[in-house]
């Protein structure tokens, strides 16, 4: 599993955001709080405080294609 933040600022962000997380395979949850959604889940996302960074839990070992697909979301 590979751990990392991001930032969703606008619609956009959340519209683009899914549609490269549909591409993979493997699950990708997101977590705000307590809160844990589906990444594939453009209305989960909306259910998170977006005014926040958001941790990706991305349940795959090799990460790295889809870590550079969503390079312009990642934060520290």
């Amino acid at each position: 599993m590979i751990t990392f933040n991001i930032m969703l600022k606008s619609i956009n962000d959340v519209k683009d955001f899914v549609n490269i997380v549909n591409r993979y395979d493997f699950d990708v949850d997101l977590i705000s709080g307590r809160y844990i959604v589906d990444a594939k889940s453009i209305m989960g996302i909306f259910s998170l405080d977006l005014s926040k960074p958001i941790k990706v839990e991305a349940h795959t070992e090799d990460a790295s294609a889809f870590m550079k697909d969503i390079t312009q979301f990642i934060v520290d």
